[in-house]
């Protein structure tokens, strides 16, 4: 028997109040109606569709299930689009939450897809990586600090 697993790039950025969604070439308006952190459902406006999503986790692995599909779910934190001067190169904060571990200093030579930085929101671990090899020029956030989404964390160089 062979099982082949596809991953798919689902990219999620805030809109005003909402989300857009990208993946594949195709965009989609986003909005979350009601979330029950409690019962791991959310409700949401998909481009006008009300669509009930199941979020489920075992504190290593994320799943989300819409529709009868369920998908694996890989958290990471980008470059802000559209941010600079002196911020171009950093990483933001998602969401607003809690700093839990902080695994950089400034000067540190790191690779694509490490992790730098974890983070807390609304019960999820968020891991911050590194989008390309480079190095760290400066730390924003310690462990415990609570940080505001779109908050830069961290800043690297070429």
């Amino acid at each position: 028997m062979k099982i082949t697993f596809d991953t798919q790039t689902l990219e999620i950025n805030p809109s005003g109040d909402n989300y857009v969604a990208s993946m594949d070439g195709q965009t989609v308006s986003v909005q979350v109606l009601r979330a029950d952190a409690t019962r791991g459902r959310m409700d949401l406006l998909i481009d006008g569709k009300k669509v009930t999503a199941y979020v489920s986790s075992d504190m290593a692995k994320r799943w989300v299930t819409i529709d009868g599909q369920t998908m694996m779910l890989t958290k990471t934190s980008g470059a802000k689009k559209g941010v600079r001067h002196d911020h171009a190169g950093g990483l933001i904060a998602p969401m607003p939450g809690q700093v839990r571990s902080v695994s950089v200093s400034a000067g540190d030579v790191v690779k694509k897809g490490q992790t730098l930085m974890t983070m807390e929101a609304m019960k999820m671990e968020i891991r911050i990586q590194a989008l390309k090899d480079g190095k760290v020029k400066t730390v924003h956030a310690a462990q415990g600090q609570t940080v505001e989404r779109e908050q830069i964390l961290i800043e690297m160089e070429e």
